[in-house]
């Protein structure tokens, strides 16, 4: 039988991206999925596909209240929307650093919140968000970004340690610079868009970005009820980043 059998998954940012990939991944795996996006119109055909703005929780009690209502429970919570900045603690102001710990960080309390009453009542519940290499490591005009994403490997653990006795498991995944659309608007912004990609690819030591496949395979192991001893944890899929030292060639 299926990995994710008649269990149904929640992926926010789930149409383009890391977030398709891992929408895609486990939708193949069995899951019935549905997709939570600000712009659902590049979702896949084949999931249910919900307008959702997570900085608004309104918005997103609504579109959890469509997805309980279309498949009568909620399993699993990917919380993998999120934006980038750029800039030290000098260059974003108080406005865009509320916006992006709205976006990023309370973002996935609002989701996790609205769906708890589901997961509470799913025997393979399970909840993943999207960290980054950019909460292990001091990665440089990255200030705002890192402190987002620090925060939700905190949140993940705490929230881990809140709900495992309700039978809810919470881990991360921190992707290394990952080949997405995103990454495409900043290399087609550089003044040399292919000095650039070449930077970004020698900054992993497997000398690549990595694929949105690979981090969409992590998070289904973290997601699947074959990891029903794994909580409180994260892992990197960052080409060794996060780990390695390796001397120079």
């Amino acid at each position: 039988m299926p990995e994710f059998d008649n269990l149904v998954a929640v992926v926010t940012g789930g149409a383009s991206g890391i977030g398709a990939a891992i929408a895609a991944r486990l939708s193949e795996a069995g899951a019935q999925v549905a997709v939570l996006d600000l712009d659902p119109a590049g979702a896949d055909p084949a999931h249910l596909a919900l307008q959702a703005n997570v900085a608004d929780r309104g918005s997103v009690e609504a579109a959890i209240a469509a997805v309980a209502a279309r498949f009568g429970r909620i399993d699993i919570v990917i919380n993998n929307a999120g934006i980038g900045a750029q800039g030290t603690v000098a260059d974003n102001d108080d406005d865009e650093w509320a916006r992006v710990l709205s976006i990023n960080v309370t973002g996935i309390a609002r989701v996790s919140a609205a769906a708890l009453p589901w997961l509470r009542k799913s025997r393979s519940a399970a909840i993943v968000n999207t960290s980054s290499i950019a909460a292990t490591a001091g990665l440089p005009s990255r200030a705002l970004y890192s402190a987002s994403k620090g925060a939700v490997l905190s949140l993940t653990r705490a929230m881990a340690a809140d709900h495992l006795r309700e039978g809810i498991r919470v881990n991360a995944v921190n992707p290394g610079t990952a080949d997405t659309p995103w990454i495409g608007r900043l290399l087609s912004s550089a003044a040399d868009p292919e000095a650039e990609r070449a930077a970004l690819n020698a900054r992993q030591p497997h000398g690549r970005m990595v694929a949105a496949s690979e981090v969409a395979d992590a998070v289904a192991y973290l997601a699947s009820p074959r990891s029903g001893s794994t909580t409180g944890t994260s892992i990197a899929v960052d080409g060794g980043m996060q780990e390695l030292r390796l001397r120079p060639e």
